[in-house]
């Protein structure tokens, strides 16, 4: 009985991490390094360019198209996104990280998926937090969300969103979210986390 018990309070909910102590500089600099590469940089110009005319009301007859794609049978926005190159490099190193990033995203100019390692809740990420805080000029080089309890994975989560500059680094060309699981980052590097992986 006093086993059973054990097992079941270690799945109980811990107690909440400060994201921005777990998520150290060290940290985000490995996230910028695979970040800061060709396969993301030229996807998104390529996007950048492929929407550079889109008008709010097509930017959100797409975000309808893959939400309901989310429900149906046939899902070619989600698919064509999921299975382009850049997503593909997105899934790898979320896959080479052993579970220390559970979602990354990346963004165009207009906050629209570029390319992503799951599928999201939509495709327009425009309106929300993590690329109204840093895309605009002037915004954060690193805006670290609040931690979440994540309560089918028993873990807590935060959201690292970046910028990403053009091969120069002068211009902002869209902007990247890793879900970072602070559960696991606590374990692998207590209270100095250096490198993802």
């Amino acid at each position: 009985m006093s086993a059973f018990l054990g097992c079941s309070t270690a799945f109980a909910q811990s107690p909440q991490p400060n994201p921005e102590k777990v998520i150290s500089k060290d940290l985000i600099e490995s996230v910028r390094s695979w970040i800061d590469t060709d396969v993301v940089r030229e996807s998104i110009v390529a996007q950048n360019r492929r929407y550079a005319a889109i008008s709010q009301d097509e930017v959100d007859a797409l975000d309808k198209q893959w939400r309901a794609e989310r429900e149906a049978d046939d899902k070619p926005l989600i698919a064509a996104t999921l299975s382009n190159p850049l997503s593909v490099y997105l899934n790898r190193v979320q896959g080479r990280s052993l579970g220390m990033f559970f979602e990354i995203i990346v963004m165009d100019d207009k906050g629209l998926n570029v390319g992503q390692s799951a599928v999201t809740g939509d495709f327009w990420q425009g309106d929300e937090a993590k690329f109204q805080k840093t895309f605009p000029e002037g915004g954060m080089e690193a805006f670290i969300d609040e931690a979440e309890w994540d309560e089918e994975f028993k873990i807590w989560r935060a959201q690292l969103n970046i910028p990403v500059y053009d091969k120069s680094g002068s211009k902002k060309i869209g902007a990247a979210t890793v879900e970072i699981n602070l559960t696991e980052a606590q374990r692998r590097f207590g209270s100095q986390p250096q490198d993802a992986f």
